[in-house]
């Protein structure tokens, strides 16, 4: 099957191609619903025939051709029932009227648009994650609700609504401008950050880790970053993400328990993505505005350095921390910032921080704020506290490898 594609699967190429499709056909006037109908039609006949025929001199033109059709069918059939057709629709075929020339390129622009249009101010943030999952990550509507445990019947709701708003809000798909591009980039890189946390550490459930979620977010950020190589931000997301996502083989034990960062076998590191992300990010930090995404990918790669968890430059991950504190503060951010300040100036000092977020709306009440004081109550040695602290941390969390580990972690320290 002799293509241009190299070691690329079928599989992969229609996944990258879709959203493209996809913004070709929505750039050509085509309503949102029937062309991702068409575009799945179009997709399913790829997958059957591909493998068999080998790919077409075109893979996009192809798809895009054969969507078009099934649209020209559909604008027949909706036109004779109707009973509607005009002289000039008969004289001009409607697939002449939709499809675009055979050996039309695909067009990274059209997938830019579409997702900077499924990220649209109308949408809530859970309504522009579902969307661009659904609209540009190709994953269908069953993958999305299983990847965020909801019904599937709750997600068609879900991103039918998002559809509605966007027409509602009188949004249309065309290349943005360079000034609605800097407006709205903001909000595409949270979309994105969103859906590979969600994938990386599950909120809910029996799972740890969501692939689809993780590969997708890292996907469609290096579609931003090939299409904006300048961004540094852009640059910057890209990087925490695969410095992120290499320690994946050594977070969970045989069991699929959690295994803490400290403890992973960094031998079991995806190296290919550490060696590409602390690349990227070498280049990126001296050439562009530092942001905070800059921030956390540099911070990523300290941890990303250290062959072993004793060799962490916690000097450095502290001197970062302050720096990202002081241009984009949130309590996440203080979370992480006491433990860095405990490694480096001790425990009581990351303690005396954590208090400053115990009346947070956003973290009071969360496991993860009683899991850091947890730990660093361990770490001084106030075991008895530090058990309860776990011991609620367990309690407070959804995700079950989250709560077998801090379980654990209380049961350790009996009669300690």
């Amino acid at each position: 099957m002799p293509d241009d594609h190299g070691d690329v699967t079928i599989e992969d190429l229609l996944r990258e191609l879709a959203p493209q499709v996809l913004g070709t056909l929505v750039r050509r006037g085509t309503d949102f619903d029937a062309a991702e109908d068409a575009l799945q039609e179009a997709l399913l006949s790829a997958a059957v025939q591909w493998p068999v025929e080998g790919l077409p001199r075109s893979p996009h033109a192809w798809l895009v051709t054969v969507a078009a059709r099934r649209l020209a069918d559909q604008w027949r059939r909706d036109t004779a029932r109707r009973r509607r057709e005009t002289s000039a629709a008969a004289l001009v075929p409607p697939d002449q009227l939709i499809a675009p020339p055979a050996d039309e390129p695909p067009c990274d622009d059209d997938a830019l648009s579409l997702l900077f249009l499924c990220c649209h101010p109308a949408l809530t943030p859970e309504s522009q994650v579902a969307l661009t999952l659904r609209a540009v990550g190709g994953l269908t509507t069953a993958q999305i609700a299983s990847a965020f445990l909801v019904p599937e019947a709750t997600m068609t709701r879900r991103i039918s609504r998002a559809k509605r708003h966007i027409a509602e809000a009188g949004a249309t798909f065309a290349p943005i401008s360079e000034h609605e591009r800097d407006n709205r980039l903001d909000t595409v890189l949270r979309v994105l950050y969103l859906i590979f946390n969600e994938g990386y550490t599950t909120a809910t459930g029996a799972s740890l880790h969501r692939a689809e979620l993780t590969g997708e977010a890292i996907r469609l950020t290096r579609q931003v970053h090939r299409l904006l190589p300048d961004d540094g931000e852009v640059a910057g997301l890209l990087t925490l993400m695969l410095l992120t996502d290499a320690r994946s083989p050594a977070r969970t034990a045989p069991d699929s328990s959690l295994v803490p960062l400290a403890e992973q076998d960094r031998r079991r590191w995806k190296s290919h993505q550490i060696q590409e992300g602390v690349a990227l990010i070498t280049r990126t930090l001296p050439r562009s505005l530092i942001g905070p995404y800059q921030l956390q990918a540099a911070i990523a790669a300290v941890h990303a350095e250290a062959a072993r968890a004793r060799d962490t430059d916690w000097p450095q991950i502290l001197a970062l921390y302050e720096l990202l504190e002081r241009i984009a503060p949130n309590p996440v951010v203080t979370l992480n910032h006491a433990v860095a300040l405990a490694m480096v100036r001790g425990p009581h000092a990351g303690l005396e921080l954590l208090r400053t977020l115990d009346t947070d709306d956003h973290l009071a009440g969360h496991h993860r704020l009683s899991a850091v004081r947890a730990h660093l109550l361990e770490m001084a040695g106030h075991h008895a506290s530090a058990r309860t602290c776990y011991r609620t941390a367990a309690r407070q969390t959804t995700s079950l490898p989250e709560r077998h580990y801090l379980d654990a972690r209380a049961a350790r320290l009996d009669g300690a």
